[in-house]
């Protein structure tokens, strides 16, 4: 996608073209009481040389005006030019500063002045604009540059506030994937956590039981002789007694 300046200059007309101002007859007085000139007086000759230094001066008078306006008006143009050409550059590099590597380098149209000399009068820079596949992440960032370099100039023209406008949509766009993506890993994050501790709840239940059964078995308690020693020692005949009288 193209965004520059528009090409709204409108030079004045090349001064081949310039309006002329129209050369006006010289009329002469007619003195009423004035005699006129009889024919054998003067010849014609005469006549013509007596008015031809008073033409040739009324033309002087009216050639020297008529340069002066071509001249300024020539002046005018390239001054125009001259600004047009400063403001279409000052755009057009804005553009390519903030794009970076999105925006590609500036092109002009030329317009050649009075003097000879070319003037920019109009420009562009390409940008890019197509989102990154699989990435709403890195295409918002990226849409973010766009809308940024698009708005850069002082004074952006109808195409920059389109491009500018398609790259807000296609950041929305980006964001509204992006949040759909971060929830859908925070859920697989959670049943990843879940299975993980079904799995070690399972193994700590697994190792208890074969510690378990490694355990040795306790040997069982002697059954307590006591009671039949002291039923022995009853069933025992009684020592004899000596009586003496």
């Amino acid at each position: 996608m193209q965004i520059g300046s528009a090409m709204t200059y409108a030079a004045p007309l090349p001064s081949s073209q310039a309006a002329r101002a129209p050369s006006s007859e010289l009329s002469r007085s007619v003195d009423p009481t004035a005699k006129p000139l009889e024919a054998s007086a003067e010849s014609p000759e005469l006549r013509e040389e007596a008015h031809s230094p008073a033409r040739t001066d009324a033309e002087g008078e009216e050639e020297s005006p008529r340069e002066t306006q071509q001249l300024r008006q020539e002046q005018l143009e390239i001054a125009e030019l001259a600004s047009r050409d400063r403001e279409v550059r000052a755009h057009e590099q804005a553009h390519a500063s903030v794009g970076g590597s999105y925006a590609g380098a500036p092109t002009y149209t030329f317009k050649r002045g009075p003097d000879g000399k070319s003037y920019a009068v109009g420009g562009e820079v390409s940008i890019d604009t197509s989102p990154i596949p699989g990435d709403p992440e890195a295409t918002l960032r990226k849409m973010e540059l766009v809308q940024r370099a698009a708005l850069a100039p002082a004074e952006p023209s109808a195409q920059d506030l389109r491009v500018a406008a398609e790259a807000a949509a296609q950041a929305t766009q980006a964001r509204a994937e992006l949040a759909e993506l971060r929830r859908e890993e925070a859920v697989a994050a959670a049943e990843e956590r879940a299975t993980r501790r079904e799995e070690q709840l399972a193994e700590e239940e697994e190792k208890a039981a074969s510690e378990e059964e490694e355990k040795p078995q306790q040997a069982a308690t002697p059954p307590r002789l006591d009671l039949y020693l002291r039923m022995a020692q009853l069933q025992a005949p009684l020592p004899a007694v000596d009586l003496q009288v």
